[in-house]
């Protein structure tokens, strides 16, 4: 398959009839690569089921790990749940557009290929100009998980998309670096009690400014065991690099002493060449190791952490590095979503410092 290229450009937005070639691709159950404010998207028309199985086959993904339906108006929940309670509409109020998806029952019409078999449907109203033109042309719910092979870091750029899937999708939208640089966070709305499924931008303090109380799933920092995901990222191992990945987490200062002595110590008697060991460091504290391939992930002081370390992931595929030792990003605003994917990254692989 040859994949076609188009432009999403902030000053000039869409080229007219590129637009509407690219709408008129997922209505007939083609694939879209396209930009929002926390990843570039896969889209298929998330009412056929023949599409859905194509996102699957395309990302290599597990068909029991649900996909977000991406809509442009909030009326398009009436043809994909069967009720929205209060607390959603309040949360959409406040959220939408924006990196919050909310989980609900399903009408009938949903097919189960696009649920991953499950009677809850994840919905989310994408804050990005390029993303709502798109979905709004389109004319229907646009199931869209990251738009990277499955386990991949999700890409922030297009470049990253054309790396896992030039030549299996009909068309990538190029609209620049992303904004936010992570998943939206997940919300299941089914329960009693609002819970979050995966931490993202809108933290689980700005949601119970609106809800009252929230609580986390406790899979959520840990591997989910053998139950059906109910939420995108619970079971798997996500966001990876190819290489094996340990995660140092504590004191800033000792855990970069910490993954210097263990440089040293893979390099003298591990088997280790310096050029083979990768090192995920902030800004602040990149210039601390005398070895190793140094990848900064961004800055803890400017908060740009979750914006770039995907970006860093993907630098070390790059590299061709057999080990990556990674510092931990605790005490920022986005600290649950950014360790949540780093964890996910490293299979739970964590040294406590």
């Amino acid at each position: 398959m040859e994949t076609k290229y188009i432009k999403w450009i902030p000053e000039n937005g869409f080229d007219t009839t590129e637009l509407e070639e690219a709408a008129k691709i997922i209505r007939d159950g083609g694939l879209v690569a396209f930009p929002t404010e926390t990843v570039y998207g896969l889209g298929g028309n998330g009412m056929l089921p023949e599409a859905a199985k194509k996102i699957y086959a395309a990302k290599g993904r597990p068909s029991d790990n649900p996909l977000i339906l991406h809509i442009a108006a909030f009326e398009q929940l009436e043809g994909i749940v069967s009720q929205v309670p209060e607390t959603a509409r309040k949360l959409a109020d406040a959220f939408w557009p924006g990196p919050l998806t909310m989980i609900f029952h399903k009408l009938p019409g949903v097919p189960y290929e696009t649920t991953g078999g499950l009677d809850t449907v994840a919905v989310r109203m994408p804050e990005h100009p390029g993303a709502l033109a798109f979905l709004e042309r389109a004319g229907v719910p646009v199931a869209a998980p990251s738009a990277n092979r499955s386990g991949r870091p999700s890409p922030t750029q297009m470049i990253h998309v054309r790396e896992d899937l030039d030549g299996k999708i009909d068309m990538i939208i190029d609209g620049g670096a992303v904004g936010i640089g992570l998943e939206s966070t997940i919300v299941d709305m089914t329960e009693n009690v609002p819970v979050i499924l995966r931490p993202g931008a809108v933290t689980k303090q700005m949601i119970a400014e609106v809800t009252g109380e929230v609580i986390f799933d406790p899979a959520i920092m840990s591997a989910a065991g053998d139950r059906k995901p109910k939420a995108p990222g619970m079971k798997y191992r996500h966001y990876a690099p190819r290489a094996k990945m340990i995660v140092f987490r504590g004191d800033v200062a000792k855990v970069t002493d910490r993954i210097n002595r263990e440089l040293r110590e893979y390099c003298c008697n591990g088997g280790y060449r310096p050029e083979e060991i990768g090192i995920l460091a902030a800004e602040e504290t990149a210039d601390g190791y005398s070895v190793g391939q140094v990848v900064t992930a961004g800055s803890r002081r400017k908060g740009t952490v979750g914006k770039y370390i995907y970006g860093a992931l993907r630098k070390f595929d790059e590299l061709s590095v057999r080990l990556i030792l990674a510092e931990s990003f605790y005490g920022l605003a986005q600290e649950e979503a950014i360790m949540n994917r780093l964890l996910k990254a490293a299979g739970q692989c964590v040294v406590d410092v």
